[in-house]
Parts: C-alpha cells; structure tokens; sequence
C-alpha cells in the first residue's frame, strides 16, 4: 500500500511538472456546487436578512420590547443567556446586520462581563462557521489557485505565513475592517484553523467589551429618553488602548523586518 501511495504521488508530480494542468482538474472538483451550496446558503440568508432586517434592527426595537426582554431573562435566566448566544452565533456565522445592538442588548440584560463573555465565545464560534464554510466551498480552490501562480503571490502568502497571528489580530482590532471581511479573507489566505479561532477569540474582546459596558447603562438612557453614542470606540480614551493593542500586535512583525534587515 506504501507502494502503491508513491507512485500515485510520483504520477501526479509528473503531471505538475509537465504544465501544471494537474492542479486544475483538483480546483475544478473543488468548485461543484455540492461544496458551494453551505456558502451560497450563507449569502442567500445574508442578502435576505439584510433586506428584511434594515428596519427592524436599532435602538427603537429595543426599547419597544424592553419589558418583554427583562421579563423573558428574569423567568429563565440560563435559557435567555443560552438563546442569546446562539442567536449571536447565528448573526455571525449569516454575517447578518445588527452585531452592535445585539451587543448592547446583552449588556442590557446581562450586565458587561457576562455579555462578553458570551458574546465573543459565540461570534468565535460563528466567525469560525463562517470560515470553514468559505474555505469548503471557495477558499481551498481560490488559495490553490493563487499559489499555483507563484511570483509575487507566493511572497505575498509567505509573508503572511511569517506574520499570520500578528496581521489577524490586527485585523480584528482595527475598527475600520468590517467583521465579515476579517472573517472571509483568512480562508482565501489558507490561514490555519487554529490560528484563526485563537486571534478572534482574543482579538474581539476589546470592541466587544467596550459596546458591552455601553449596554449596561442602557437602562438609565432608555428611562432618560437618549440614545446610546455608538461612536464612543472611535473617542480617544477607548480608541488609545486598541491603537497600543494594535501596536503591540504588529511588533512582532516589526522585529522580524528589522531582523531580516541586518542580517541582509
């Protein structure tokens, strides 16, 4: 059987070396709607959502069904912090609009620690979802693809493999890069699983924290009349720490090219 295993690895080197037609029957296979059918799913329920939800996800929501919320956790407390966290994996994983509010309601409801804590185990676990969907169906064949090109694209991927903790963490730290786009472009990157769910874990705790705490104080805006100011992350004393977290995630890269200069 070892045999036998060589030389269908020996057979297919011949067909990579002959012009590289090897690797395109392989993305082809990769591409059959059986393997985009998950990520085609995604997209149908995100476009729908997107359309139907526009007008039913905001702040007026949440106070028009304020009572029926507090009612709802103080009779079954774990089952709403349960049916919270799902729905929040299910927002995720759909890229579906709403994630701040969704947020503010589990400070509302929650108090900030505890609607941390599950708000970043489940946009973890619905980022990842949505990863391995993309990767199933897309980014496997898309990543081939570009690797097969070599050049420039495979300094590009090399660089990334050096750096990969460092530019994913970055990427969920910065505020200007959209949830959704730090969750697919990883798996058109050939990032590895691991890598993506710890750097998102740990990544997301800052923002989340932040719109957490806002939650908390809802109740006193809600009976006040006001609305929350979302734009509070972008203020100095929130946005100064996330920049020194975001210092302090690219370090490593930094070192590593002013290594790579002296000894060059």
């Amino acid at each position: 059987m070892a045999g036998n295993g060589g030389m269908a690895g020996g057979h297919g080197t011949g067909r990579d070396g002959a012009g590289g037609d090897g690797a395109t029957p392989g993305a082809a296979r990769r591409l059959s709607v059986g393997r985009l059918l998950p990520l085609l799913l995604i997209a149908a329920v995100a476009v729908t959502a997107g359309i139907w939800g526009s007008g039913h996800v905001g702040f007026e929501t949440l106070r028009e069904h304020r009572a029926a919320l507090i009612a709802f956790r103080d009779a079954h407390p774990l089952a709403a912090a349960a049916l919270y966290a799902l729905l929040y994996v299910a927002l995720v994983a759909f890229s579906l609009p709403g994630g701040v509010w969704m947020t503010l309601a589990g400070g509302f409801l929650f108090g900030a620690v505890a609607a941390t804590a599950l708000t970043v185990v489940a946009a973890t676990a619905g980022a990842t979802i949505l990863f391995l969907a993309a990767r199933h169906g897309l980014g496997a064949a898309l990543h081939a693809r570009l690797a097969g090109q070599g050049g420039r694209i495979a300094r590009m991927e090399r660089a990334l493999r050096r750096n990969e903790a460092s530019v994913l963490l970055l990427m969920r730290l910065v505020p200007a890069v959209p949830f959704f786009v730090a969750n697919l472009a990883p798996a058109f990157l050939g990032v590895r699983t691991t890598t993506f769910v710890w750097t998102t874990f740990l990544g997301i705790i800052p923002g989340t924290a932040v719109y957490a705490w806002l939650g908390a104080g809802l109740g006193g805006i809600l009976d006040a009349g006001g609305r929350p100011d979302l734009g509070v992350i972008l203020s100095w004393p929130v946005l100064g720490p996330i920049l020194a977290l975001c210092a302090l995630a690219a370090l490593p890269m930094v070192i590593r090219a002013l290594r790579a200069v002296r000894e060059g």
